[in-house]
């Protein structure tokens, strides 16, 4: 009979706080498409949801370390607006390599008050910009770009770069996304930050300052598309 020592059963858990946020994610999201007339309410519950559920894991994620020299934010918002420019820009180009159709969430096409309607943006605009980032980079970067590598993913470096694991990471992250062309740009872009800095930290200010950036597009020129 073997015992497990409790470093041990940490260990076989430690992919959990990196795996259950974006899975909690994508079950909401799945419940937002089923009941789109409810899209709203269940984004801004998806948002608390998942919001909480990083607050509490936090401890377990080593990665969350919002310490860092002035030039790694300086970059992490070049590569955002960079980004941001990719994504926006060449929209009647890319237009046809998206997937599916292009619905888009119209928070005036729910019937509610103005006062409500604004709620709605503000609610849209937060989770996009302070927790789609922070859950995806945990995921995708800390998580499976090690995971790929090897099971025991804390075993490898933030940022070791491992050709293979990088590109499908990359890819993948692309076709999450309705603009598949574009977000695999913005994979390879985040990819390359955490290679480069060594540090989650610039990944989640680039994504944050990106869809930051799209939510005040979007507001402004109503392309719901983009949302």
């Amino acid at each position: 009979m073997t015992t497990t020592t409790p470093g041990e059963g940490w260990r076989r858990t430690a992919w959990l706080p990196y795996v259950a946020p974006f899975l909690c994610f994508a079950l909401f999201t799945y419940a937002g498409t089923a009941q789109p007339a409810a899209a709203h309410y269940w984004y801004a519950a998806k948002t608390v949801a998942v919001g909480a559920l990083l607050v509490a894991l936090a401890r377990r994620l080593p990665e969350l370390s919002w310490r860092a020299p002035a030039a790694d934010w300086l970059i992490a918002l070049v590569a955002g607006v960079a980004v941001l420019v990719v994504w926006v820009a060449p929209e009647q180009l890319l237009a046809p390599l998206s997937i599916g159709e292009a619905s888009g969430f119209d928070p005036y096409g729910f019937g509610l008050s103005p006062a409500a309607t604004r709620a709605v943006i503000a609610v849209r605009i937060a989770g996009a910009a302070l927790v789609v980032p922070v859950m995806e980079e945990l995921f995708w970067r800390a998580f499976l770009m090690r995971y790929m590598v090897q099971s025991d993913f804390l075993a490898v470096p933030l940022g070791a770069f491992r050709p293979f694991a990088f590109f499908v990471v990359a890819v993948a992250f692309g076709f999450e996304h309705h603009r598949w062309l574009v977000g695999i740009v913005a994979g390879l872009v985040y990819g390359g930050l955490l290679v480069w800095r060594r540090r989650l930290l610039p990944c989640i200010v680039a994504h944050a300052v990106t869809n930051l950036g799209l939510g005040l597009y979007v507001v402004a020129t109503r392309n719901w598309t983009f949302w």
